[in-house]
Order: structure tokens, then C-alpha cells, then sequence
């Protein structure tokens, strides 16, 4: 029945992805929208990461802020649905720009591992497919709660193309995931998701304190892999989606030995990617759960649930 029901979804998302262009964004446009007037989750939760990191802007200008954010959430959802549904070779052609491939290129000959952090900016589903593209990699991914949803994630991420291992989150995966490296392999994690207490390191991320994953900095260290940050921004325009894929080297530190000064490193380097484009980062993401042991602060988003 699982597999039978991650199929339907995945015939219905086909047929989503199908319409045309304008539409889709019409669609992402009125979702967005209704966030707001609903006052819906999505709305709710970036509403409240910006009073957390954005003191700097009124009322006004936040909210302004929240329902921008918001419209490129709906968009990137429906463009999602378009990468997840169609050959990988079409998606690829989206991309207009490549930026530092060299870098990736010479880490890749460098034989001595590569990790691809990878951030919650643009659109990551699609810099899967670039790197699927040019090698062998395995993907860390942390499981949905429902067994139809991660099916159904497992089978539209096989459609990138390419060797692509997809690693659960879990203590079996790492062991894979340091096994590639050593063999001089590469491995992509999204380094900006919250991980479990006492699974992390607290760092500043924009201003404020967040629950960072160490594995990332262990996995480095251990293996002696390079690191890499890598992203897909969205091109401004009024047609088709077209994206900027950006390679760049990761922050000093990112590796060491030293798990604070790996995840503020590591932090920073997320941080930077983000500000590039504001409006493009995860902000529908409930970030600052955790709070550090003995701050006296609560879960900031207590009263939205």
C-alpha cells in the first residue's frame, strides 16, 4: 500500500507539473496569499524567525518581508514538482549560470573526498541533479515522519539521474557516508537542518543562538574530506524559472577538531549564502526550537502551534 500510495502522489504531482508556467506561478502566488490571510503556518513561522533576527525592520517592513518570502516559498514548491517530474536532462538546461565548478572540479581530482554542504537556499532539489550529473554521490537525508512520504521522496530523487545513494540520517548512515569519503567519494548534506539534542553544537546563526549539527565538522575531520558550500539561486525574471549554481570553498575551521569552532564555522558560511539572497532561504522553518541549556529562553514557537 506504500508503494502504491507514494505512486499516486507522484501521478498527481505529474500532472501538477504539467501546466503551464504562468499558471504554476498564478498558483504560488494565490498559496502565498492565502498563507497570510489564513495566517497559516508557513506565515506564523516566518513571521516569527524575522522578530527573532530581523530587530532591524518595523512591523511594517517585516511583514512586507514575510509576504515576499512567502511568494518565493509557493514558487519554489511548484517548481520542485517540475524537477522531481520531468527527465534530468531538461532541468539541467534551467540552469543559465555555473559558478566555481572549477573548484568542484579540482576537489573531485584531488581524490581525497568531497563534502557538498549544501543550505536550504534556492532550489537544492535541482543542484542534486547537477551533481548526480557530474558524479557518484551518496545524499544524507533525514526520513518524514509518514512511510508514503519518504517513498515518495525516494522516488523522485532517483529520478536525478546519475549513481545517487540516498543515506538516512541515522547511525548506520554516517558509517556509510565516512566509508565513501574515504574511498574519495562524494557525500551532500543540508548542514542548516536542526539536529536531535545532544546531536549538536549551539553557534550564532543570524544574530542568534541555534542548535548546529557536529557531523558535518566529524565527517571532515575524520576522513580528511574537502568541504564545499553549494547552492541553486533563482534569476530574477518574468518567464520559466532559470537558476545560478554557485560553488564556493567553505569557511576556515569548518573541519577542526573542535566542534564550537567547527559550527560556528560552518554557521557562517550558511549565513553568507543566505544573505545573498534573503528571500530565497528556508525561513518557513522552525529553526530556533532548542534553545541553550540553562538561558532561561523557551521554544520561541510555543505559542504557534
Amino acid at each position: 500500500m506504500t508503494d502504491l500510495a507514494a505512486a499516486l502522489l507522484y501521478a498527481l504531482a505529474w500532472g501538477v507539473a504539467r501546466l503551464p508556467w504562468p499558471l504554476l506561478r498564478a498558483l504560488a502566488d494565490g498559496m502565498a496569499w492565502l498563507w497570510v490571510a489564513l495566517d497559516a503556518r508557513e506565515a506564523r513561522v516566518t513571521r516569527r524567525n524575522l522578530e527573532l533576527i530581523r530587530a532591524d525592520l518595523d512591523a511594517n517592513a517585516r511583514e512586507s518581508l514575510v509576504r515576499e518570502i512567502l511568494r518565493t516559498t509557493a514558487r519554489q514548491t511548484f517548481e520542485t514538482l517540475r524537477l522531481w517530474t520531468r527527465p534530468a536532462h531538461r532541468n539541467l538546461a534551467d540552469i543559465a549560470q555555473v559558478h566555481g565548478e572549477e573548484l568542484f572540479d579540482a576537489a573531485l581530482q584531488s581524490g581525497s573526498g568531497l563534502i557538498v554542504a549544501a543550505p536550504h537556499m534556492g532550489n537544492w532539489e535541482l543542484l542534486n541533479q547537477w551533481l548526480a550529473h557530474k558524479t557518484p554521490l551518496a545524499i544524507l537525508y533525514r526520513p518524514p515522519e509518514s512511510a508514503v512520504g519518504e517513498a515518495f521522496l525516494r522516488r523522485v530523487r532517483a529520478n536525478a539521474g546519475g549513481d545517487v545513494e540516498q543515506v538516512r540520517a541515522e547511525a548506520a548512515g554516517v558509517r556509510t557516508l565516512l566509508k565513501r569519503l574515504q574511498k574519495g567519494g562524494v557525500v551532500g548534506i543540508l548542514p542548516d537542518q536542526q539536529p536531535k539534542a545532544g546531536e549538536g553544537e549551539f553557534a550564532p546563526f543570524f544574530g542568534k543562538q541555534a542548535l548546529t549539527m557536529t557531523l558535518l565538522g566529524r565527517l571532515a575531520h575524520r576522513s580528511g574530506a574537502r568541504v564545499l558550500l553549494a547552492w541553486c539561486q533563482r534569476l530574477p525574471g518574468a518567464g520559466p524559472p532559470r537558476f545560478a549554481l554557485h560553488i564556493a570553498p567553505a569557511p576556515d575551521g569548518i573541519a577542526d577538531a573542535d566542534p564550537q569552532r567547527a559550527v560556528h564555522a560552518l554557521n557562517a558560511g550558511v549565513e553568507a549564502v543566505a544573505r545573498r539572497d534573503f528571500t530565497q532561504y528556508q525561513w518557513t522553518y522552525k529553526r530556533y526550537t532548542l534553545r541553550p541549556p540553562d538561558s532561561g529562553e523557551e521554544n520561541p514557537y510555543l505559542d504557534l502551534y
